[in-house]
């Protein structure tokens, strides 16, 4: 039986194909991590001011008011950027109460991205 290509040839040729494959996939994450969605709306009856902490780039807060005329609760959310999006703790308002929920995104990602109030 006649070979029809040479063991090198084969190996050269899968692993350029295999490189080609891994730029591609590694340049699809990357280009879809810059694209940013717009921020949620806040709750109807809510008053939201949100940030992040003064010393620290990874803590995010809501500190909101009710003005509404019923018992609402939310909760801050954090878009972590590489790490896992985290929610801070669910806060419950009666009318014309403020409260304030804070979260923490882990230090080895890239940061806050987003923050959202959350119903």
């Amino acid at each position: 039986m006649m070979k029809l290509f040479k063991g090198n040839a084969v190996r050269t040729l899968a692993r350029g194909a295999a490189a080609t494959g891994l730029t591609f996939a590694l340049a699809v994450p990357a280009t879809a991590a810059v694209a940013v969605a717009p921020a949620a709306a806040i709750p109807p009856g809510l008053s939201c001011d949100t940030g992040k902490h003064a010393i620290d780039d990874y803590t995010g807060y809501a500190l909101c008011r009710n003005n509404g005329s019923a018992t609402q609760t939310f909760w801050v959310h954090l878009v972590c950027g590489w790490s896992p999006d985290v929610d801070g703790e669910h806060v419950t308002l009666r009318p014309g109460e403020s409260g304030q929920s804070t979260a923490h995104c882990a230090g080895l990602g890239s940061g806050i991205g987003e923050i959202h109030v959350r119903p």
